[in-house]
């Protein structure tokens, strides 16, 4: 009653009729009756009731609970709480009533009763228990409905909470936070592609097995990551939590103050990514406010954005990564495919199983992946203390296959190939580059110390009966103890190629008898700068083209300095070639004269390299990444490409003030799919056209559809300009199976069926065997999350990354380039001999090789087999007419140059297809010249008709883009009927993974990756190496007065193995 006055609002009646005073005056006043009239204490009162009152009672002590510790996650809690307390009072009230009740039929005990109210509930019914009088069963029919009103209701109110709970993932549990790791993953939106990249990466390290992931998305999950994960290998340490990192509370959810990393990535499907970027700059600002002490690793896509995120610990810009990698891929091909396999983790297990040779090879060097030791813990290492860098990194590669690229000393910044002046300290941390880390060599060191214990001499990790014979390879490594006289300069000699390279082959003195040999690997050189190349010791005019090279052209003196405009903040300076003075914006343009000059066409600029063309849609700044690699100090001018901006939009004024100190970089409004404008930008002129993904086109309505217009694009540019060598960016990494697709290639699908094998067996590079990927002609800016994901455990990753992408200089690290090997360099025999070479002349350090092979297919139907033949034969006579084109219908003398050798030039640059063509063709020959009956000759007969039929349609291409040329007013003289391949067109077809499927189905060129091959790998010709070069300003800036002696000298003797031209 006191209760029923303390909560009166105005309406007596409501108070009244409350179920709970209802029940209060049922099980009380009685009792306060039978006080005053005893005949009343025999009546029977349901104090069982008083149930219902209890539930009611902690229901509002539960409510009050919470209140007072401020919980506001409590829902699930109370409706799971109210619908056990309401089945636990529907059977107690049951029970109860049927056991008084019966007690005037059979007298059930309370057991039987609860007994009958379980089974009648639950709906089975046995009817072994059944009430007699009709009270007991009028009590089971209410209680039956009861429980048909009140169950529902609150099952349903339960479900909704679970539903709900389910699409808002919950909470994470801060018992678990506090003794298990987790890391959180923020995204705009999540897809089933980006969270397999994570996870698979993520999980790849063992010690990472016990992290949980605790995905924060804004959006609900998609039925197809709703099916990942539900996979048990996912379900157990991956938890989605649907909420905005911009609430406090959704980040009390995933706990993230007690997180061990913080990883936000961008939406880079988004059709604004400006807009997208300043949405993970603002979680990127959440998450530093609400938890400070949490790594963050961010991933931005436009680097004018980079420094609002500048505190984050690591942060990896898209497109700065992307322009320069693409860069680079230009002037070392693949490189895309390189540091894509280095920032994925493998087990070198892909291809392991496969029939083929180049694939089970390609698949082990995949495995190589960046690994960093102290060197005073290192058994790899640390014997070399004190010695010079080159001497270790040629000594631990030839001892245990493992090639040392880089070290920081304490507190200072990472070095790639710091020199041989650099020596090492045993509190270097080494960085080197191998299948596995040193934690997981023990095997080979516990060999080699039962080999000491037996007085066997210890022996490299190679040395075993897999590879090559012991006694090849001592005779491989030649003779060591050799005369330094052998390094010393020597006189260029005259003829074809314009002289030796650094790998020429050594003379004995006028004695011809002895083996070649290469000169040790010395521990501490007295004088370094005898191994730098001599061109980046001398004088600067000396880099500049020769009179008879210039035809009547001025030339243009190019300064070295730092550009003057930036076009956007945190942009790392670069030294590069510039232009004395700045190039007026008209003069920008390439398809437009101006006051200054006349020129309207990429002829009449008369380049004596060939040019690199970029098609993007606009010109944003990461474009500049793509400019300052290829106009690095350390490349030399002879070999700077002119290139060509293809924009679809004019560029803005800040943009051309970026630009135009640079030299040879021209611009011009159209579009890839437009072939007057592909003409009018010089394509039939370039060696290079580079095809950078849209950001109009980054979206689309189906899946994966997104790269459609760029893939037909780059198809159709690939009929009219075979001999182009185009790479192609892609949304969806899916879709590289569509370049140069051809519907009938039997390999093509032999390697697709490869790639699902592979990616059933859980491998993160299931892509990596599609020709145009292993070529380096395709890439997906995609591949590089894993740059990110890795950083999380290697902390060096990024800005190892940057220094091989020429993003970052830091002063003393070395940079990235390749040479080409030549049929003259293969005495060399085997990458070992190469490495101790190259470090014993010129302190470079190899990391792989960028290979070629020829493949043929065999078939039974001899028509195929004479095809194949006689294509074999052609591509052998078409290099006889490379000398008969002029300057633009082959390789200029720097043109398109890969380190120190060009693509094109001499037919003798080209022995791989010389030497393969030919046995193919006889070996072909004779099986096809068999008598053959009447039907074979039909055949025979009509396989002719096809090849005519082909190449009149070559034909008919070639006569649409003449007669465009025409037509815009170009001179055709530089466009060759695309039917008469020059061995420069054969080989830039094989640098595109394969020869023209209108020639030859069955025959395809390979080209692949190999990264840190085995010491015994033989080379091939046409290999083309992979170096980190040290920087030469380090040892210029530090021996002033022995660059200018030194540079004198070696001019006065040039020595073709200190040379850095284009030739080896």
């Amino acid at each position: 009653m006191l209760l029923i006055y303390l909560s009166y609002k105005g309406n007596i009646w409501e108070q009244i009729f409350r179920v709970s005073f209802v029940l209060e005056m049922i099980n009380t006043l009685p009792f306060i009756v039978t006080i005053f009239w005893a005949p009343l204490r025999n009546l029977f009162i349901p104090v069982f009731l008083n149930c219902w009152l209890a539930k009611h009672a902690l229901e509002n002590m539960i409510n009050d609970f919470h209140r007072a510790i401020l919980r506001t996650q409590s829902a699930m809690f109370n409706q799971v709480l109210i619908l056990f307390c309401t089945l636990l009072c529907l059977v107690f009230t049951g029970t109860c009533g049927i056991q008084h009740l019966e007690r005037a039929g059979e007298n059930l005990s309370l057991l039987t009763a609860f007994y009958f109210c379980i089974v009648t509930f639950s709906t089975v019914g046995y009817g072994d228990v059944t009430p007699k009088i009709w009270p007991s069963q009028l009590l089971v029919v209410i209680m039956i409905c009861v429980a048909l009103v009140v169950l529902p209701l609150q099952f349903e109110e339960l479900v909704y909470l679970w539903m709900e709970r389910q699409k808002s993932g919950g909470n994470y549990s801060r018992h678990r936070a506090q003794t298990e790791k987790h890391v959180v993953l923020c995204v705009s939106s999540l897809k089933v592609d980006l969270l397999m990249d994570f996870l698979n990466e993520f999980y790849a390290h063992p010690r990472l097995q016990d992290y949980y992931v605790v995905i924060l998305c804004p959006t609900e999950m998609d039925i197809q990551v709703r099916r990942v994960l539900q996979i048990p290998l996912w379900s157990q340490r991956v938890i989605y939590l649907q909420g905005s990192a911009l609430k406090d509370q959704d980040l009390m959810r995933a706990k993230m103050d007690n997180g061990e990393a913080c990883f936000i990535l961008s939406s880079r499907n988004e059709v604004d990514r400006t807009a997208a970027d300043h949405q993970t700059i603002l979680r990127a600002w959440a998450v530093k406010d609400f938890a400070p002490n949490c790594p963050l690793y961010v991933q931005i896509l436009k680097p004018e954005n980079k420094f609002h995120v500048k505190f984050a610990d690591h942060v990896v810009c898209e497109e700065e990564c992307k322009y320069a990698m693409l860069a680079l891929n230009c002037i070392c091909p693949a490189t895309s495919t390189l540091i894509t396999l280095l920032v994925h983790t493998s087990r070198g297990q892909e291809g392991q199983e496969s029939p083929e040779q180049w694939q089970r090879m390609y698949g082990r060097c995949s495995g190589n992946e960046v690994y960093h030791v102290r060197m005073g813990d290192s058994k790899f290492f640390r014997e070399y203390e004190g010695k010079s860098f080159t001497y270790a990194a040629f000594h631990a590669h030839k001892k245990y296959g493992v090639c040392l690229i880089g070290l920081k000393r304490e507190d200072k910044s990472i070095l790639l190939n710091p020199g041989p002046r650099h020596t090492l300290a045993a509190s270097d941390t080494c960085f080197y580059i191998n299948i596995t880390k040193e934690e997981n060599s023990a095997f080979i060191f516990k060999q080699e110390e039962k080999q000491k214990k037996k007085g066997f001499p210890a022996q490299g990790l190679y040395d075993g009966s897999s590879r090559l014979p012991m006694h090849s390879i001592v005779a491989s490594m030649g003779t060591v103890a050799m005369d330094l006289q052998n390094t010393e300069c020597r006189p260029a000699q005259s003829g074809g190629g314009g002289g030796g390279g650094k790998l020429a082959l050594p003379t004995e003195n006028g004695s011809g008898s002895r083996r070649p040999s290469i000169a040790p690997v010395l521990e501490r050189p007295t004088d370094s700068s005898a191994l730098l190349p001599c061109d980046l010791l001398s004088d600067p005019s000396e880099d500049e083209m020769t009179p008879s090279d210039d035809e009547g052209l001025s030339v243009v003196e190019y300064v070295k300095g730092y550009p003057p405009n930036s076009p956007y903040i945190g942009s790392s300076p670069t030294l590069c070639h510039l232009l004395p003075v700045k190039a007026p914006f008209c003069c920008l343009r390439l398809d437009k004269g101006c006051k200054h000059n006349s020129y309207e066409d990429a002829k009449a600029y008369g380049f004596k390299n060939k040019l690199i063309i970029v098609s993007a849609e606009t010109a944003g700044n990461g474009l500049y990444n793509f400019i300052v690699p290829l106009r690095a100090y350390y490349r030399s001018r002879r070999e700077l490409n002119p290139i060509v901006l293809l924009l679809d939009n004019k560029p803005d004024h800040h943009f051309l003030e970026a630009i135009c100190c640079f030299p040879m970089v021209y611009y011009m409004e159209g579009s890839v799919d437009n072939l007057d404008s592909l003409l009018q930008c010089g394509i039939i002129y370039a060696d290079n056209l580079v095809v950078v993904d849209k950001e109009s086109t980054m979206s689309a309505e189906e899946d994966y559809m997104a790269d459609a217009k760029t893939i037909v694009n780059v198809q159709t540019m690939f009929r009219l300009f075979p001999s182009l060598s185009i790479t192609t960016e892609l949304t969806h990494p899916s879709n590289m199976r569509f370049m140069q697709f051809r519907a009938k290639d039997s390999y093509s699908l032999a390697l697709s069926k490869l790639e699902k094998r592979e990616r059933e067996n859980g491998s993160n590079l299931a892509f990596m065997f599609r020709l145009p990927f292993a070529a380096g002609r395709v890439f997906s800016i995609s591949m590089l999350d894993t740059l990110l994901y890795q950083s999380f455990v290697k902390d060096y990753m990024i800005s190892i990354t940057r220094l091989l992408l020429g993003l970052d200089t830091t002063p003393g690290s070395g940079y990235l380039c390749a040479m080409r090997v030549t049929e003259e360099d293969l005495w060399i025999r085997t990458y070992g001999r190469l490495f101790q070479k190259l470090c014993s002349s010129s302190a470079e350090i190899p990391i792989g090789i960028y290979r070629t092979e020829c493949h043929v297919f065999s078939n039974s139907e001899p028509h195929d087999l004479r095809a194949q033949s006689q294509i074999s034969v052609s591509v052998e006579d078409c290099q006889d007419t490379q000398e008969a084109r002029g300057p633009w219908g082959m390789q200029a003398g720097g043109g398109s140059t890969h380190g120190r050798h060009p693509v094109g030039g001499d037919p003798a640059e080209h022995p791989l297809l010389r030497r393969k063509s030919l046995p193919w063709a006889r070996k072909l020959s004779r099986r096809g010249s068999k008598p053959a009956g009447k039907a074979a000759a039909a055949e025979w007969a009509g396989q002719q008709r096809l090849s005519l039929y082909g190449r009149s349609e070559r034909q008919e291409l070639s006569e649409l883009v003449k007669n465009r040329m025409k037509h815009l007013g170009l001179p055709t003289t530089g466009y060759e009927d695309v039917a008469n391949l020059t061995a420069s067109d054969v080989m830039n077809r094989v640098n595109l993974g394969y020869l023209q499927d209108e020639m030859n189905d069955h025959q395809n060129t390979l080209s692949y990756v190999l990264i840190n091959p085995p010491p015994d790998t033989r080379l091939e010709p046409n290999d083309i190496v992979y170096l980190i070069r040290s920087d030469p300003l380090a040892h210029v800036a530090s021996s002033p007065q022995s660059q200018k002696s030194s540079g004198s000298h070696r001019l006065a003797s040039c020595n073709p193995e200190t040379r850095d031209e284009t030739q080896l």
